[in-house]
């Protein structure tokens, strides 16, 4: 009768306004439901019209059958701040600067990171230069999600 519905459950018989029908409907919905391997609760018709249940959700639910997993968060609902991904790179320009023989190293970033790396965060930039003694640029890569970047030693 329900197969593959779950949760709340509401059934409009507004329209049907003989208490002695709702009263028969009410009664035959109870006995089928009665039959359902899965648990139900259901509440009277209300003064509305209207059915309330609940039904035990088993299978899959809709969002699961119909949508996928983000490919950005991984189905989390959420991705990295753009502060955060800053951190990261810095902290992976500390470790890759500090072993290169090379005097310059670059970071591909996705355009809102680079930005951000460019005017909020540029003494921050600064200060790794000069601790690194390597000169840092950065580049727009507009084919890279907000999460991703890459340092390049050159």
């Amino acid at each position: 009768m329900f197969r593959n519905i779950g949760g709340i459950i509401i059934i409009d018989f507004i329209d049907m306004e003989n208490e002695n029908h709702r009263e028969i409907v009410f009664t035959a919905l109870k006995e089928e439901m009665a039959k359902d391997k899965n648990k139900t609760n259901i509440l009277k018709i209300s003064e509305l019209g209207l059915v309330e249940m609940t039904r035990q959700r088993t299978g899959k639910n809709v969002d699961r059958i119909l949508c996928e997993s983000c490919p950005y968060c991984e189905g989390a609902g959420t991705v990295k701040s753009k502060i955060t991904v800053c951190y990261e790179i810095f902290r992976e320009l500390e470790r890759e600067g500090s072993g290169a023989l090379s005097n310059t190293l670059c970071v591909l970033a996705n355009p809102d990171i680079a930005n951000m790396l460019l005017e909020d965060e540029k003494n921050t930039i600064e200060t790794l230069e000069r601790n690194l003694k390597k000169k840092i640029t950065i580049k727009v890569d507009k084919s890279l999600h907000q999460e991703n970047y890459e340092i390049i030693v050159m």
